[in-house]
């Protein structure tokens, strides 16, 4: 039994709830606080990360930050761009919001990217589970699949723009089929399903390598025991892989619909916002007015549609949190 000296000289025994002092670097106390010197050093950065930071902050800063900045408060102005300019207030705002042109880009782009979103995450989710199947030859088919994402969306719009103008209507012809015989891109009313199956198919990919990441995380005895308790396929997949690859699934989600908002190669190389403004995203609005001297009024166009791509993303997260999609 350990003894302890008094200052009076006498003696005392230890009790249990003793403990070293942690101001002098003994162990933690009963209350479960750490010493000073452990907590300091938990909180103290390295020289070194800061050596690795700084460069990229100050680069995301001077080519991010500064001019958002700069472009923010020159939507309030009457500035085209270079030389002087006059402060407008709220004018160009307003003006927004009177614009058909720059409503109608808003709705197609919202249209286009929830329609887009939708079909690219159910078929990239059905082409994992047949990827991580067993079938002959899987991993070359993964392969194959890949491949749109190293090709340039400019390059793959021009080479479905050929396709729909020129190959389609000839086998649509061929096949006495009306409706296809003249290109679709010319249809005010069919072109966004050009950009629909262009922009799927280029945003498969990358879709897809999450999803075989989540479906081949799912320990394989789930499949084997719904399997002996006589669960079918379509039970499986609607019970197993949708739970729980829901994270994949919000992941996936978020990202495409923030990608297809900000629709402009694709675009571009297929309609060029036609026919007339039949196809004309937000982003090709902004860089149009950009090229016509519309410089602030654009600004103004790109503030709300910042605000506007926050808003959503901030909603997508707030749902989803701490939530499975499928139960």
């Amino acid at each position: 039994m350990a003894i302890a000296t008094t200052s009076s000289g006498g003696s005392r025994r230890n009790s249990p709830t003793d403990s070293p002092d942690p101001d002098r670097g003994g162990s933690p106390t009963a209350s479960g606080r750490a010493p000073r010197s452990a907590r300091s050093r938990v909180h103290r950065i390295q020289p070194v990360f800061l050596a690795f930071l700084l460069p990229t902050l100050v680069v995301f800063t001077l080519a991010i930050t500064v001019p958002a900045v700069m472009g923010i408060v020159l939507s309030f102005t009457d500035s085209v761009g270079f030389g002087e300019f006059g402060f407008t207030g709220l004018t160009n705002y307003l003006a927004i919001f009177s614009d058909p042109a720059i409503l109608h880009a808003y709705l197609f782009t919202m249209g286009f990217s929830l329609v887009t979103v939708l079909v690219v995450n159910a078929l990239a989710l059905l082409l994992a589970i047949a990827l991580t199947s067993r079938i002959r030859a899987k991993v070359a088919l993964r392969a194959v699949f890949v491949l749109p994402m190293v090709i340039s969306g400019i390059v793959i719009a021009y080479v479905f723009s050929f396709l729909f103008s020129n190959s389609l209507p000839e086998l649509a012809t061929t096949l006495g089929i009306a409706p296809l015989e003249t290109s679709i891109l010319a249809n005010p009313d069919l072109a966004w399903i050009a950009i629909v199956v262009v922009t799927t198919w280029q945003a498969i990919p990358g879709t897809l390598l999450i999803y075989i990441a989540g479906v081949l995380a799912i320990p394989g005895e789930v499949y084997e025991a719904a399997a002996i308790d006589g669960a079918s396929s379509w039970r499986q997949l609607v019970s197993i892989t949708m739970p729980l690859t829901a994270g994949y699934i919000v992941i996936n989600l978020i990202l495409g619909f923030k990608n297809f908002l900000n629709a402009y190669d694709v675009i571009v190389g297929l309609t060029a916002g036609g026919p007339g403004t039949a196809t004309t995203s937000v982003a090709m609005s902004i860089f149009n007015g950009f090229n016509s001297g519309d410089y602030s009024y654009q600004m103004a166009n790109a503030t709300i549609f910042f605000v506007i791509t926050v808003i959503l993303a901030l909603v997508q997260l707030r749902l989803s949190r701490g939530k499975a999609l499928f139960s």
